[in-house]
């Protein structure tokens, strides 16, 4: 399969990058190092090219009735310029991504913009055009992922930076805000949103205008590698590795997002989560660390200090803040509790860890 390539290809090759594929795109996973990367948004600021997340917008009389009864939170209580995370699940409310849905600012040609994960940005569309038609509603639904470039800018000193290249007033922003605005002279879409934890923004662009805005922004470029371990250290979930309607079938309440679910408003998996809301659920996400030397992986299992199996690493790594190793993983809800005594088999070895609330840093 042919991948697809962001508009900053070329800019990451002369960079020296080191590339990967990644839900169907081939994006930068490191430019220097991923330690270097991480410890530049934690201390100071960094850029990320995420134009491989989707971007597609619904617009018309009933876009906000689709958006509303096809994600978890609650759409209606957005107004013009405000974001929010939710998730988007099957009949059984099962996860199938999870999203941020913005009501575009007033005077935008539409009225909503949602992102799913990289490689969904297909299947969401269809699924927000399919469920129009069977509930004959008036909505247009337009999948804008190669119109738009974006670009995150994430770390304490990310407000200071932006705000030499664009007149918006950054400080009046709050948290999943967005407005419209100049950025290096190029129209663009500003949210105060983000992966990693930090003070940060998210910039929406033209995609043939990216490398202006790219440019402008001088710091550390950083890869997909400290995406990860920034996001994992503040216990964010990776789509199709910490849930996948396949290969890890979780509902949101398992993942430990349940606070993005309304159940006073109407969407598809609502009933399911209703009864999972009222009768709790076996299992959860919790945080586990390592006190023995050693790195948890992907699918490295858990155990109980007795061998019992409990469950499995959704994700893992050594944690460049605080150098020590950490997971994810869904384990029986009676081992939530900080500080229960568990095991991860690594490479065959029983290691003693401890479970963690996140996220893993302040």
């Amino acid at each position: 399969m042919t991948l697809r390539s962001p508009p900053l290809a070329g800019v990451h090759e002369a960079a020296g990058a080191k590339m990967t594929d990644f839900g169907g795109w081939e994006m930068p996973v490191e430019f220097a190092s991923i330690r270097e990367e991480h410890a530049a948004v934690r201390s100071s600021v960094g850029k990320f090219d995420v134009s491989h997340m989707g971007e597609i917008t619904v617009d018309g009389p009933d876009a906000e009735r689709l958006t509303q009864r096809l994600t978890t939170n609650d759409v209606a209580a957005l107004d013009p310029g405000e974001a929010q995370y939710a998730a988007i699940t099957n009949d059984d409310g099962v996860m199938l991504d999870d999203t941020v849905v913005y009501r575009l600012p007033e005077g935008e040609a539409d009225e909503f913009l949602f992102v799913p994960n990289a490689g969904h940005d297909e299947e969401m569309a269809e699924r927000w055009a399919s469920h129009r038609e069977a509930w004959d509603l008036d909505a247009t639904v337009t999948n804008c992922t190669t119109e738009y470039a974006m670009v995150a800018l994430q770390g304490p000193d990310a407000p200071g930076l932006l705000a030499e290249v664009t007149d918006l007033s950054l400080t009046r922003m709050d948290r999943f805000d967005v407005e419209r605005g100049a950025v290096a002279g190029v129209d663009s879409l500003v949210a105060r949103t983000g992966y990693t934890g930090e003070r940060g923004f998210e910039i929406l662009c033209p995609w043939d205008e990216a490398e202006a805005v790219w440019s402008a922004l001088e710091c550390q470029p950083c890869g997909l590698g400290a995406r990860d371990t920034l996001r994992l250290e503040m216990g964010f979930l990776l789509s199709g590795q910490d849930f996948d309607p396949e290969d890890e079938p979780r509902t949101p309440y398992e993942a430990g997002i349940g606070w993005t679910v309304d159940l006073g408003t109407e969407f598809v998996g609502r009933d399911a989560l209703e009864q999972q809301d009222a009768e709790g659920v076996a299992e959860k996400l919790v945080g586990v660390e390592l006190v023995d030397r050693g790195v948890p992986r992907h699918g490295y299992e858990v155990t109980s200090p007795d061998g019992e199996s409990l469950g499995h690493v959704t994700s893992g790594t050594m944690s460049p803040t605080l150098g020590d190793a950490i997971a994810l993983a869904y384990l029986p809800t009676e081992y939530r509790d900080p500080g229960t005594s568990v095991r991860v088999i690594v490479r065959g070895e029983p290691k003693k860890a401890r479970t963690r609330a996140t996220p893993f840093i302040d």
